[in-house]
């Protein structure tokens, strides 16, 4: 008798999240379908919720729910099936007798041994006295009155010390009073997408492979999100035109994921854009003080200040658990995303954004950046010397700044194989198809590399180029 299925293209999951808390909503996602499982609520086979129907159903973007579902995929909760649907694991069922036999059906319990997981700086490099001299003068030197809550663009003083910087380094165009910070990149897009749907913005034009998170911000603010194609000297300015969006994202200097750098042409047809349909430009500048094979490409931001709300953040330059990232914005925007912010959270952290605005200001910013280069670039070098030698038909592109390179797959091959492969033999790769906005594109993948090792990276591709000849057999 055939085993009855859901109709794997439903959303409905009963999971309880709370939006409200502390832990991670693809962590909670994890839990509450790891404990149905557990206790029986989710039989053995049972067909999953396609993400993107299981997205909408929750309110989550894309790509929390394929995070938790590839999670429980290397737990063994779970099981990719051919066809792209996703089971219930007959083992990880209490009282199933399914045992996995081979190494093709073996499911690893726990994390990666060698993760090369996106959006990993190496935090082991994190200058700790430097920042301990910071903030010994700031708890020294700072009145009782900065203690007390401040307005919502954030502390003067880092400010000051971040428009200095900016201006300088990435040629904007920053003052104090049109500078805001806020949490990390995730709280300063929320914010100025909640605002901007306020003011009548309708369309959020995205990138086309492109970080996936904005979108479900997007819906959730009340704006609709397309995807424009990404060419190689950027975003399709022509397909931008017939999208009909109002405000863009991009991500200029080096686009996630495929590395592309905009072109001069592209940033001028952008800003022509934007000014024509007085619509927004969103450049994330996400990585661009990490380049090792090109000249330093300045901000779209000093070329039309009220055209572009610039984001930065240090997540990738220093830690991403300081939550510290700044916008730069338009006269306009500042009144209303000062409000949006002190209403949100009441302001970031004072000490952290005193610490960080000395630390900036003597110079150790710069001094940071300068010794890591080198060591992301030595790890970059490595990485692809290492693609070439043991899988020289996975093809790099984007490699010449960031913390990541893209390959694209041959056709022989795909994602679900080559990353369950991997994952088999410990190695954490994933897959190009959760960045796609509109119809998916070819299959690659996504290595970052900043937090590993050179041995780490050495023995990484070894293993995968294992993986790569057991899926071809």
């Amino acid at each position: 008798m055939s085993r009855s299925r859901t109709n794997s293209g439903a959303g409905e999951l009963l999971v309880e999240l709370r939006r409200d808390g502390s832990v991670p909503l693809h962590q909670q996602l994890e839990s509450g379908i790891r404990e149905r499982i557990r206790q029986g609520l989710l039989r053995a086979d049972t067909v999953m919720p396609a993400t993107r129907a299981l997205a909408a159903d929750l309110g989550l973007s894309r790509g929390v729910v394929v995070e938790a579902y590839q999670q429980l995929v290397a737990e063994g909760y779970l099981v990719s099936r051919a066809g792209g649907y996703t089971q219930v694991a007959p083992a990880a069922v209490p009282g199933s007798t399914a045992k996995l036999t081979t190494i093709a059906t073996q499911q690893i319990v726990g994390p990666p041994r060698i993760d090369f997981r996106y959006s990993r700086p190496d935090v082991t490099q994190f200058p700790r006295a430097a920042w301990l001299r910071s903030v010994r003068r700031v708890l020294n030197e700072t009145p009782h009155r900065a203690l007390a809550y401040l307005d919502g663009q954030g502390a003067i003083e880092l400010r000051e010390a971040m428009a200095d910087y900016l201006n300088r380094v990435r040629g904007t165009s920053a003052q104090a009073e049109n500078m805001l910070v806020c949490n990390g990149f995730a709280q300063g897009s929320r914010l100025l997408l909640q605002v901007l749907a306020a003011a009548g913005y309708k369309r959020l034009a995205v990138e086309d492979p492109s970080d996936d998170e904005l979108r479900g911000v997007a819906a959730a603010a009340g704006l609709e999100a397309v995807g424009v194609p990404v060419l190689e000297a950027g975003l399709d300015v022509e397909a931008l035109e017939r999208s009909g969006a109002d405000v863009v994202l991009v991500t200029a200097a080096h686009q996630f994921p495929t590395g592309a750098v905009t072109s001069a042409a592209t940033r001028a047809a952008l800003i022509e854009w934007a000014t024509r349909r007085e619509a927004l430009i969103i450049e994330d500048d996400y990585d661009a003080e990490y380049r090792y094979d090109r000249e330093p490409i300045g901000a779209m931001q000093g070329l039309a200040p009220e055209r572009v709300a610039y984001a930065g953040t240090a997540s990738k330059t220093l830690a991403p658990g300081l939550r510290l990232g700044w916008l730069i914005l338009p006269e306009w925007l500042v009144e209303p995303m000062a409000a949006a912010k002190f209403v949100d959270d009441r302001g970031s952290s004072v000490l952290d954004q005193l610490t960080f605005a000395d630390f900036v200001a003597r110079g150790e910013f710069d001094r940071h950046l300068r010794r890591m280069r080198p060591r992301y670039r030595a790890l970059r070098d490595l990485l692809v010397g290492q693609l070439a030698s043991r899988v020289p038909d996975l093809r790099p592109v984007g490699v010449s700044a960031g913390l990541h390179v893209l390959t694209w797959l041959p056709p022989d091959l795909t994602e679900r194989d080559v990353t369950q492969a991997a994952r088999e033999r410990g190695v954490g790769v994933y897959g190009l198809r959760p960045y796609w906005v509109q119809n998916p594109g070819p299959d690659g993948l996504v290595f970052g590399y900043g937090s590993l090792t050179a041995s780490d990276v050495a023995e990484g591709i070894d293993l995968l180029a294992d993986a790569v000849a057991a899926v071809r057999k």
